[in-house]
């Protein structure tokens, strides 16, 4: 399978479970994506074009404004990708052909996560094409502006529609995704897709050292994602936790690629020296948090998806705090039971949910999206 691997560049959520699905692929494919997504897959030194400049989103003191503003960026920002990715594709497709004897024998694939420009460019082109996703629609704008939104989720149907196939990485649609005639009947449901480990929990605590002092701490990670929206939550969390009387938790934070240790560290001090003791540690930018949310005894984190899959997938407990006015991390805040304003009782919820029992919760969902993409070769 010679395969074009298009990761939406926003976060970090897309590029990580697209890793969890081509660890199964026999020849690992080209990504194209950009930001601290093409950073982080330069750290594994992966086949990259890095190509891709995402609009920031607006988001201050975690709120998402100006979305509109934002709405129309993006909406520049796809077609300047719907050239890049033409580009690519119509250079891959000749290379395939002029390598094989037989013009109809074409075993390249596109392979989008979120990336429609992708898509767009690949089914002009006639060639196989998947969409991995979980949503159906977005839903950033209300009232008036919302009719240009409209508009342009009736276009990312139509493109939907005419993939050779939709791996949804959800097992149901959010509770206010709109299902009707109009979706696509090209859905095929996975679950969560999520990174595996070969190393035991003992293991993971060994090598993160989180039982190098007292075997006895509990284990508790921030962990905001790869943009900057989430240095409110680190604060917030940073805040709480100087309002426990509890000396067995140790906060660990991981900020990121995006966010400096410096932006928070004066109040990480404040609060060690309080306590007289170091019970705070950063790890900033770690490549696989999926261990260290192993590792740990509660997770606290924005409501991005893969976020929240692998901690379920693990079984250690979690808090999932949503970016406002963003429809998608409060669909999925809202299915773990949380809202935004879950922030300002973070300390009540991090005695309540450190006490719970570690539930893990079995995910194939990688393997089943591999089998959905190699099927799709195999009918072509």
């Amino acid at each position: 399978m010679d395969s074009l691997f298009f990761s939406n560049p926003i976060g970090l959520g897309h590029i990580t479970r697209d890793i969890a699905i081509t660890q199964y692929f026999d020849k690992p494919p080209t990504f194209v994506t950009g930001s601290q997504a093409a950073n982080f897959l330069k750290k594994m030194n992966l086949d990259l074009l890095d190509l891709y400049t995402p609009p920031p989103l607006p988001i201050k003191n975690g709120k998402l404004d100006h979305s509109l503003r934002w709405l129309w960026q993006y909406y520049q920002y796809y077609k300047n990708c719907k050239a890049i990715a033409k580009k690519i594709i119509t250079s891959k497709k000749l290379s395939s052909i002029t390598t094989t004897t037989n013009n109809n024998n074409n075993s390249t694939i596109v392979i989008s996560d979120e990336d429609f420009a992708s898509l767009t460019a690949a089914q002009q082109q006639n060639i196989p094409n998947v969409l991995i996703t979980d949503i159906l629609e977005t839903r950033f704008t209300h009232g008036p502006a919302s009719i240009i939104e409209k508009r342009m989720n009736t276009s990312m149907k139509k493109i939907i529609s005419k993939c050779d196939a939709v791996i949804y990485t959800e097992s149901n649609p959010s509770p206010s995704t709109i299902v009707d005639e109009t979706t696509p009947q090209n859905i095929q449901k996975v679950g969560p897709i999520v990174r595996t480990t070969p190393h035991t929990r003992e293991q993971l605590r060994k090598q993160f050292g989180f039982d190098d002092n007292d075997n006895n701490k509990k284990i508790v990670i921030v962990s905001v994602g790869g943009t900057d929206a989430g240095l409110f939550l680190i604060q917030k969390t940073i805040e709480a936790i100087t309002k426990i009387k509890n000396d067995d938790y140790r906060l660990v934070t991981v900020s990121g690629p995006s966010i400096p240790t410096s932006s928070f560290m004066s109040q990480s001090d404040m609060y060690s020296n309080k306590n007289k003791n170091n019970n705070i540690y950063h790890l900033g930018f770690i490549d696989n948090l999926h261990e260290a949310i192993y590792a740990s005894d509660l997770v606290i984190a924005l409501a991005g998806k893969s976020t929240i899959d692998e901690t379920n997938a693990y079984g250690t407990p979690g808090i999932f705090i949503p970016v406002k006015n963003h429809f998608e991390q409060e669909d999925n805040a809202k299915k773990q039971g949380y809202t935004h304003s879950d922030v300002f009782r973070l300390a009540n919820l991090i005695e309540e949910k450190i006490a719970l029992p570690r539930n893990p919760i079995h995910c194939d969902g990688a393997k089943k999206a591999y089998d959905i993409i190699t099927n799709v070769l195999d009918e072509k």
